[in-house]
C-alpha cells in the first residue's frame, strides 16, 4: 500500500500504475474485498492529501474536497449553505459509517442508491477529476453512465465538487425499508432557486442514473408566485407529484416494487415542494 500526501503523488502512483485501488474511507472498498469480490494488487490511500479535504466557499459557490466525510457535511455551518446535502449525509449509513465514508467515494460508486447524487444533481454540479495528463470537469450526468459506471479513466482521481450557493430552501427526503442505516427504495432531492426563479428536483434508486425531472421543474416554475410564494393547493401538489414519477423508470427488486417506487417518489416530491414553499 502507498500512504498519498500531495494530489501530485496521487496522480503520479495512478499513472505508474492504473491497476491500482483508490482508500478513501473504504466503507464500499471494503465489502468488495470481505466478500472476494476485489482483490486489488496495489492500493493507494488518500485519506490525507490536503488538496482532497474539506470545503471552501468562493465566489458564490461551495467547493467540497473528494475526501469530505458524510459526517463533516453533517455540520451546521456546512448545512446552512448546502442543505439538501447535509439532509442526504445525515440518512447515510450509522455514525461509524458516516464519519469514514467520503463524497468522491459516492461519486466513484456510481451506485443508483447513492444518497449524495441526487441532490448534487440537482444543484448542477461540476465535479473536478484531475490525472498527471491534466484536470477536466464533468457533470454528474457526464460522470455517472450507467449503474457503477463512470467515465473515469484509470489514471483519474476525483478531486472536488463544486455546487452554486443558492437563495432558497431546499429538501431531501428518503424512503427505505427501516428509518435507519438502510439502503434507498426512493429519494428526492428538490431545490428551490429564489433567484432564478426555478424548481429544480433530481431523483435517486428509481433509474440507473440519477434524473432530473425536467418537466415538473418547467411546469411547477410557471405555477408558482414568486412574488409571494406560498404552499399550492392540493391539486397543484398532487399534479406536481404526478410529473416527477413519470420522470423515474424504476425497477422490481428485492427492497421494493416499480409501483410502489414510483407512488414513493410523487408523495416525496409533493411533501418536499410543500415545505420549501411554506
Amino acid at each position: 500500500m502507498h500512504v498519498a500526501e500531495s494530489l501530485e503523488e496521487v496522480c503520479a502512483l495512478l499513472a505508474d500504475d492504473p491497476s491500482a485501488s483508490l482508500l478513501a474511507g473504504g466503507t464500499d472498498f471494503m465489502v468488495e474485498v470481505n466478500y472476494s469480490h476485489r482483490r486489488p494488487r496495489s492500493v493507494i490511500a488518500i485519506d490525507r492529501v490536503p488538496e482532497l479535504t474539506g470545503w471552501r466557499q468562493s465566489n458564490g459557490h461551495i467547493e467540497l474536497g473528494a475526501a469530505m466525510t458524510y459526517a463533516e457535511m453533517e455540520h451546521p455551518l456546512f448545512a446552512a449553505y448546502v442543505p439538501a446535502l447535509a439532509q442526504a449525509a445525515r440518512t447515510v449509513g450509522s455514525p461509524q459509517i458516516r464519519n469514514a465514508g467520503t463524497l468522491g467515494g459516492n461519486l466513484a460508486t456510481a451506485s443508483p442508491a447513492g444518497d449524495t447524487l441526487p441532490p448534487l444533481a440537482a444543484l448542477g454540479a461540476r465535479v473536478r477529476i484531475c490525472s498527471r495528463r491534466g484536470s477536466r470537469e464533468a457533470s454528474i450526468d457526464e460522470l455517472i453512465v450507467g449503474p457503477k459506471k463512470t467515465t473515469l479513466a484509470p489514471d483519474e482521481v476525483i478531486v472536488s465538487v463544486r455546487v452554486p450557493a443558492l437563495d432558497g430552501p431546499q429538501e431531501f427526503l428518503k424512503v427505505g425499508t427501516r428509518n435507519a442505516m438502510v439502503i434507498s427504495v426512493a429519494t428526492v432531492a428538490l431545490i428551490l432557486d429564489r433567484t432564478q426563479r426555478s424548481v429544480r428536483v433530481a431523483l435517486g434508486s428509481v433509474a440507473p442514473v440519477p434524473v432530473r425531472a425536467a418537466e415538473a421543474e418547467r411546469w411547477i416554475a410557471e405555477v408558482v408566485d414568486w412574488d409571494a410564494p406560498a404552499v399550492p393547493a392540493d391539486d397543484i401538489l398532487v399534479r406536481f407529484g404526478e410529473l416527477v414519477a413519470a420522470a423515474s423508470s424504476p425497477i422490481d427488486d428485492h427492497r421494493s416494487t416499480a409501483d410502489y417506487r414510483r407512488h414513493a417518489v410523487a408523495v416525496m416530491a409533493s411533501r418536499a415542494l410543500a415545505r420549501v414553499l411554506s
